[in-house]
Formats: structure tokens, sequence, C-alpha cells
């Protein structure tokens, strides 16, 4: 169950890497456009929003990985939770898609993180 847990663990740190090389290389590209359905004024106007949010992520992904990392549940769990807050964030705030985007993966890999103890 453990490596099933860190499997999940690990697609969620990619994902929030992921999200660090939209928000923060390609917000105001044309693949960052069209992804978010944005403007080039628009992306221009919020590119330095976009990539605070971005270095953001990236701190998520990098919890994710020094918990799988160190095999510290504690580690694992922390940074889970930071993730499912902020997906719900996310989807009251912004999209609603962002709760099964990114919180939904993270409440899976908690879920099976507890149930490997």
């Amino acid at each position: 169950m453990i490596v099933l847990a860190n499997i999940v663990i690990a697609v969620v740190a990619l994902l929030h890497l992921g999200f660090l090389a939209l928000e923060m290389f390609f917000w105001n590209h044309p693949f960052g456009r069209k992804r978010f359905g944005m403007t080039p004024e628009y992306s221009q106007a919020s590119a330095s929003l976009a990539a605070n949010q971005g270095l953001y992520n990236g701190f998520l992904a990098a919890g994710l990985i020094w918990g799988l990392i160190t095999g510290e549940f504690s580690i694992k769990v922390f940074f889970l939770i930071c993730v499912i807050i902020a997906g719900i964030f996310g989807a009251f705030t912004a999209r609603r898609s962002i709760l099964y985007i990114q919180a939904l993966p993270a409440l899976l890999g908690l879920i099976l993180l507890y149930l490997s103890r």
C-alpha cells in the first residue's frame, strides 16, 4: 500500500511541477494563453501574479518530493493537506476543475498514505 501511496504522491508532485512551468514560464506564451483561455493583453497584465502562484506550486512539489525522499510520514501528510486546501480554495475562487485536478489526487494520496500505516 505504501508503494501505491508514494506513486500517487509522486504524481501530485509532478502535477505541481507542471503547474509551476505553466504559470512561471508559459503563462504569457501561446501555449499558456490557449490552456487558460486568455487574451495576450490579459496574460501580459497578470504574468507576475501567475509567476508568484507558480512559485508556490513549486514549493508544494518540493515538499512532496522531500517527503518521498525522506520517507517521513508527517512531511507527506503536511504537504498533501496543503495541496488539498489550495485545491479547495482554488475551486471556490478560480475554477471548479481545480478541485478535481489538484485536491482530489492529493486526497487520494492522503487516504492511501493513512491506509499504509
